[in-house]
């Protein structure tokens, strides 16, 4: 009889659970079945907002490697023939201030922290997951003051790139 083993034991069935119950196994089920057709949509959608983020002139640099203009592009169709994930970053001219405007001013779109999510979704990486980081640190990691992280979702594209223009057109 070990007292760190037991408590270990413990824990590990107190937070983690040892099994699925039925319906908790019967979603998680479900949502491998579909997960196919939810990656497919997430990238198709996420290149034709990242062409669109490229183009638009309140925009200085998108990094999505679908893009042909990434210079990770060569090594996303090596590895990566079939499509990405869903995730874009881009920067916004005017810094942090205008990208607070610009969250705020999403209608649609998330303002949250989730990836891969149904539903777009989209943060500020220097005021949310990397706030604890100073401005020095901040800019060794790539992040800047206008950056924004995109989350595509699986909804129709038009929505959402009605959704990211409306809210440039309030950020003038």
């Amino acid at each position: 009889f070990d007292l760190f083993s037991l408590r270990f034991k413990i824990s590990v069935l107190r937070d983690f659970g040892m099994t699925l119950s039925p319906f908790n196994a019967f979603q998680l089920i479900q949502g491998l079945e579909t997960l196919d057709v939810r990656v497919r949509r997430h990238s198709q959608n996420a290149l034709k907002i990242a062409e669109f983020l490229e183009k638009h002139p309140k925009i200085t640099k998108v990094n999505y490697p679908g893009l042909s203009s990434s210079p990770d592009y060569a090594l996303k169709q090596k590895y990566l023939p079939n499509g990405l994930c869903g995730v874009i970053s881009f920067e916004i001219k005017g810094g942090k201030e205008t990208a607070a405007k610009w969250l705020n001013a999403l209608q649609m779109t998330s303002r949250e922290v989730h990836v891969a999510d149904i539903r777009t979704c989209a943060l500020h990486p220097a005021t949310s997951t990397h706030r604890q980081l100073s401005e020095t640190e901040l800019e060794k990691a790539g992040i800047s003051a206008g950056l924004i992280r995109l989350s595509c979702g699986i909804e129709n594209i038009q929505d959402i790139l009605a959704d990211l223009e409306q809210a440039f057109s309030s950020t003038k």
